[in-house]
């Protein structure tokens, strides 16, 4: 069938459509229907799943933030252990540093007690040493003395002496002697 509207002529074929974009009113009302009917069957049937996944993926998300959380609290203490650590690292260093002071001091004293000790025992062992050398030399010269001195004196005496004197010392010498054996015996 035909119809002529003014010089064109079209013919209706039952292939095309009267819209490029609506269809035909039977095709509408099945494609409708059919789309409700598999709609309702994915619905029916893979909601379920779907639900389920979109479940444990909530519970996953979750799962993580908790964790993210609790990673987020953990370094944070962990940044405040070490802010409080960074803080106990300059005390402790100063805490360090005032013993080794101490035992700097304590060891200087220790060192000048012992130089001390030391120097008194070297004194005195100078002193007694001194006292020793002075005895020894004092009785060298006394010894010097007394062997200059007696020489002296026998020299003296021998040339002061003539043979007279010489034989009355003798005599009188043996007479002392023989008048102390009378005594004692």
């Amino acid at each position: 069938m035909s119809v002529t509207i003014g010089f064109v002529t079209a013919a209706e074929h039952i292939d095309r459509s009267h819209s490029w974009i609506w269809p035909e009113g039977y095709e509408a009302w099945f494609g409708t229907i059919s789309s409700i009917l598999i709609f309702a069957l994915l619905i029916w049937k893979a909601g379920p799943f779907i639900k389920k996944g979109l479940a444990a993926r909530t519970e996953r998300v979750q799962t993580q933030l908790d964790a993210a959380d609790n990673a987020l609290v953990s370094a944070e203490r962990d940044a405040a252990t070490v802010r409080a650590a960074k803080g106990d690292i300059g005390s402790e260093r100063e805490h360090l540093l005032a013993a080794a002071d101490e035992q700097a001091a304590a060891l200087v004293a220790d060192g000048r007690g012992r130089l001390e000790r030391d120097v008194a025992e070297l004194r005195a062992k100078a002193a007694t040493d001194i006292e020793s050398a002075m005895g020894r030399t004092q009785d060298e010269l006394r010894a010097e003395i007394a062997r200059l001195s007696s020489a002296a004196a026998e020299r003296v005496a021998v040339e002061a002496l003539d043979d007279a004197a010489q034989q009355r010392l003798i005599e009188s010498f043996i007479e002392r002697v023989g008048a102390s054996r009378g005594v004692n015996a």
